[in-house]
Formats: structure tokens, C-alpha cells, sequence
């Protein structure tokens, strides 16, 4: 046994490092092609310990589960992040409950992304209660080869302007301690990055929303 003690470390501390990385591995192969591509962005601008990204959050509420694309924690806000990976033409209008995609004179209605991340807001805020409501922001970014033919609504930016969107925050609102406080409640809240997860989240949706394809 005593001979055999070594190596058990040597497989554990390896189970664990394989565990880790497929950790990683699993959360990034939960994400879509756009959300990939925010996360990159994200990552390759604004690193720790200033900045904390989290990626595909599910989280229980009373009437169901939300999901969130991604969550940015930094000491100037936490930015709650909805990815839309669109193309065509899009024509928007923040009051509205949805909004119209045109690709090829074909019509397309979906959700009002503002409205759709207002639920992943709140329910950011409920879990982080002890933050001031301005500190948690709403983000909409559009990735793709989508083109506005209204107005672009507050909120909502294109992945070439989300770099610069960030850089506009220089007020720190949060310590570093906060930062991290912030970051380890949401791990540990949110719900497995599996696919018995996102079934049941789908699942959730069509009883809350009636079978609607809204997301």
C-alpha cells in the first residue's frame, strides 16, 4: 500500500485536471456559433481579475428555469449578455413584443431580445440583491451579417461595437472582493451545463410560453 500511495495521488490529481478541462470543454461546446464568438471577443479584451465571464447560466426560478448567454462580472457592473446570431434585415422596435427578420423576402417574427433579457435581468438581480439595480446591466449583441433598417434600439449593438461599449465603463462600482463574491453565488446557483438541463429548460419554455418558438 504504501508503495501504491504515490501513484493514487498521481491519478488522482489527473482525474481531477481531465474533470477541468472537460468542464471547459463542455461549456463550450453548450454554445451556438454566436455566443462562441462573444465569448472570444470577451475574453480576448477583458481579462481577470478586473473582469469574469460566464458562459450558458441556467437558472431555476418559481415558474420555470431562464437561460443566459453570458454573464460579465467586472468591478465596473455585471452585464447581463443575449447573443443574436442573425442575418438579413432586421426591423426593430424597443416597444414592440417581437420584431421582424427579412432574408430573401421572407418574413421572420422573434422575440423582442430587449424584453427576452429583462427575465434573465431579473432574475440576476434577485440572486445579487445586495447590488444596486444600476450596477447590473442589460446588453443585447447582434453577430452576423445582420443589417438594421430602423433604428437600432438602446441596448442593443453590434459584436464590432461591444469592445468598445465595455471600454465606456470606467466607474468602478464593485471591489474586487465583490467581484469575486459575485462570481462564486453564481456558480454555485446556477444549474449543470448538461443536456438533461437544456431539455428541461425547453421544456419549461413550452409550458410557460404555450409551445411558442421564443427563447
Amino acid at each position: 500500500m504504501l508503495i501504491a500511495y504515490p501513484y493514487l495521488l498521481i491519478a488522482f490529481a489527473f482525474c481531477v485536471l481531465l474533470g477541468f478541462g472537460l468542464g471547459r470543454y463542455r461549456d463550450a461546446s453548450f454554445q451556438n456559433r454566436g455566443e462562441a464568438l462573444i465569448s472570444k471577443t470577451i475574453q480576448a479584451n477583458f481579462a481577470p481579475p478586473n473582469f469574469h465571464l460566464l458562459n450558458h447560466i441556467t437558472l431555476q426560478l418559481q415558474d420555470g428555469t431562464t437561460q443566459v448567454d453570458h454573464i460579465l462580472v467586472s468591478k465596473f457592473g455585471v452585464f447581463v449578455i443575449e447573443t443574436k446570431d442573425y442575418k438579413g434585415w432586421i426591423f426593430a422596435n424597443s416597444k414592440q413584443a417581437t420584431w421582424t427578420q427579412v432574408v430573401f423576402g421572407r418574413k421572420f417574427r422573434f422575440q423582442n431580445p430587449i424584453f427576452q433579457n429583462m427575465r434573465h435581468v431579473q432574475a440576476v438581480e434577485k440572486l445579487l440583491d445586495f447590488l444596486p439595480s444600476s450596477a447590473i446591466k442589460s446588453l443585447v449583441v447582434f453577430v452576423g451579417k445582420a443589417e438594421f433598417k430602423t433604428e437600432k434600439p438602446p441596448g442593443v449593438y453590434a459584436i464590432s461595437e461591444l469592445i468598445n461599449y465595455q471600454q465606456g465603463h470606467t466607474e468602478e462600482v464593485l471591489s474586487l472582493n465583490r467581484v469575486q463574491f459575485c462570481v462564486g453565488r453564481l456558480e454555485t446557483t446556477r444549474l449543470a451545463i448538461t443536456r438533461q438541463t437544456d431539455l428541461a429548460h425547453l421544456q419549461s419554455l413550452e409550458r410557460r410560453l404555450g409551445r411558442k418558438k421564443l427563447n
